[in-house]
C-alpha cells in the first residue's frame, strides 16, 4: 500500500481507534475496489433505509471529486475542445474524473416495478445480474447482516464472479458467511452501526481517490 493511501487509513484509526479491529477487512475491501476501478469496472452499492442513503453517499464520493478536484487529462481536454471548439474549455473545466459507481437503491422506477411485478427480495439481485460483470464489486450494507434482498444480491454476485464487500455490525449475520470480505464494525445497535459505517466508507473512498488520482 502506497504511503499516501496508508495515511488515509491511519487517519481513520486515529479518529476511530475502536475500528482497528476491522483493519484487515478494510484493507481487503480496498484492494478489491482498487482492482475494479483500475480496470474501469463498476462498483455497485445497495442497502435498505439508512443503509440505502449510505449506498448513495458512497457513489457520490466516488463519481466526483471527494478530497481532490480530479481534473481531466490533457488528452480528454483536447478531445472536448476539438469536438466543440467554442464550448470545449467550459466543459473540460467543469468535468471531474469519476470512479464508476452505481447505487442499486436509487433506481426508483426499476425497483418499484420489480418489487410489484416479481419479488421484493430479488430487487437488488436483478440489478446485479443486469449491470454486473466479472471483476466488478458489490458493496452491500446491512446493519443486521440478514437483509434478504441484500443477501440475494450477494449470492448472485458471487455466482457470477463479482467481488462482494459486506458492511454490517458486530454479529455479522448471514452476510459474514456469504461475502468475500465482511467489515463488521464494533456495534450492535442499528444507529451505532451506521455511525461507524460512514467513516469506514469515507476512508475507502479517500483511499481509492488517492490511489487513482494522485
Amino acid at each position: 500500500m502506497k504511503g499516501s493511501v496508508k495515511k488515509e487509513l491511519d487517519l481513520l484509526f486515529l479518529n476511530y481507534p475502536e475500528l482497528v479491529i476491522c483493519k484487515n477487512d478494510i484493507v481487503a475491501a480496498f484492494k478489491f475496489m482498487l482492482a475494479c476501478s483500475s480496470q474501469k469496472g463498476l462498483i455497485m452499492t445497495c442497502g435498505n433505509g439508512g443503509s440505502a442513503a449510505d449506498a448513495g453517499h458512497i457513489v457520490g464520493e466516488l463519481m466526483k471529486g471527494f478530497k481532490q478536484k480530479r481534473p481531466l487529462t490533457p488528452e480528454e481536454r483536447e478531445t472536448l475542445k476539438r469536438t466543440f471548439p467554442d464550448k470545449g474549455d467550459y466543459l473540460a473545466a467543469r468535468l471531474q474524473r469519476g470512479i464508476p459507481a452505481l447505487s442499486l437503491s436509487d433506481q426508483v422506477a426499476l425497483t418499484s416495478a420489480f418489487i410489484n411485478d416479481v419479488a421484493p427480495d430479488m430487487v437488488f439481485a436483478q440489478q446485479v445480474f443486469g449491470y454486473g460483470k466479472a471483476g466488478d464489486v458489490l458493496v452491500a450494507l446491512s446493519t443486521s447482516g440478514n437483509s434478504p434482498n441484500v443477501l440475494n444480491a450477494c449470492r448472485v454476485a458471487k455466482a457470477f464472479h463479482i467481488k462482494t464487500v459486506g458492511m454490517t455490525g458486530e454479529a455479522g449475520g448471514e452476510m459474514k458467511e456469504i461475502c468475500d470480505v465482511t467489515i463488521r464494525v464494533p456495534a450492535c445497535e442499528t444507529c451505532r452501526i451506521q455511525e461507524y459505517h460512514l467513516p469506514v466508507y469515507h476512508a475507502l473512498c479517500s483511499m481509492l481517490e488517492t490511489a487513482n488520482y494522485q
